[in-house]
């Protein structure tokens, strides 16, 4: 989640579950614009004949095109038939979408949705590889899907090891739990972004950050490399706290041999194959310590100056600042 409450890592809505949405809405929509009608014919029955007429119309174009943008607007996507199907409407980089993307799938929506009875918007979807309706490429929109099962969530990759204890006195106790979410779900999402929307996004994240630390990140140092050093940083500390409060069953050695360390093994987007949340599993560790890390509880210390650390600093894709 963003800063903006924008969860990403979503997948692309499909057509049933949109349909149903839709349905729902409308059913909300046509019986608010029946009781507005019903209610404005008691109140304009001593008009003449133009006069109803006006008010017919500005009641349809208010209740049934405007009642939807000003809703999408005002929860950032959110209808009252997406939310009860878990899908929400994002713009394509995955931020919220604001009044203008609103209004133009609201404008559009009215030809492809209510004047052809959904006929557009469905070949529209099933032919778009995203399930995206005219509206939505119009106004450069996404429909996602917000619950996904939890079993599906993929790890966190470690950061490089040269960031490895590079944080261990950052502060991080302003840093709320929803801009954690959206970071988290950056770096597991980052290879499947477009380069320029994924840097512009991490720039951003990594921002809110440093606001709320009120320590800059290093000099030269990549956004990405930076947020999943400070995630892995806050791991290594939870990590730590379970075990001291004797949560953390086995002690260091229940964690694949480094308390929280998230050390980084060969594979992955950061080479971290056998990561789980941002730690080494039991088959990601060499006998229960990698190679080129050394300290215990958080990776205090990196060893990476050639030999095994300089291969495993290759396989994270990142580069240490000059």
């Amino acid at each position: 989640m963003t800063g903006d409450a924008v969860v990403l890592g979503l997948r692309p809505a499909r057509l049933p579950s949109r349909a149903l949405a839709l349905l729902i809405d409308l059913a909300v929509v046509w019986t608010a614009y029946l009781l507005i009608s019903i209610g404005l014919a008691f109140a304009t029955a001593s008009l003449d004949e133009a006069a109803l007429m006006a008010v017919s119309a500005a009641s349809f174009v208010l209740v049934l095109i405007g009642g939807p943008i000003a809703v999408e607007t005002l929860t950032h996507g959110r209808s009252l038939g997406k939310l009860a199907c878990g899908l929400r409407v994002v713009r394509d980089d995955g931020g919220p979408i604001r009044f203008r993307h609103a209004l133009v799938r609201g404008l559009i929506g009215m030809v492809e949705i209510l004047l052809t009875f959904g006929v557009i918007a469905c070949i529209a979807s099933l032919v778009s590889a995203r399930g995206r309706r005219v509206g939505d490429v119009f106004a450069g929109t996404l429909v996602v899907r917000e619950r996904v099962p939890a079993g599906r969530t993929a790890p966190v990759p470690p950061p490089p090891p040269w960031l490895v204890g590079r944080f261990a006195q950052l502060d991080l106790s302003a840093v709320p739990d929803g801009l954690w979410l959206g970071i988290r779900q950056y770096l597991t999402r980052m290879g499947q972004l477009d380069p320029e929307a994924g840097r512009a996004l991490a720039e951003r994240l990594a921002d809110e950050l440093v606001a709320c630390t009120g320590t800059p990140a290093p000099p030269g140092v990549p956004a990405a490399a930076f947020l999943a050093g400070v995630v892995h940083e806050r791991q290594a500390r939870e990590a730590r706290r379970m075990a001291e409060a004797g949560l953390g069953a086995g002690g260091v050695a229940g964690v694949g041999g480094v308390s929280g360390a998230g050390a980084v093994v060969a594979g992955g987007a950061f080479g971290g194959a056998g990561v789980t949340g941002g730690f080494v599993s039991g088959e990601g560790s060499v006998s229960g310590a990698p190679a080129g890390v050394t300290g215990s509880a958080g990776g205090a210390g990196v060893d990476v100056p050639g030999g095994a650390g300089a291969e495993k600093r290759a396989a994270t894709g990142f580069a240490p600042p000059a």
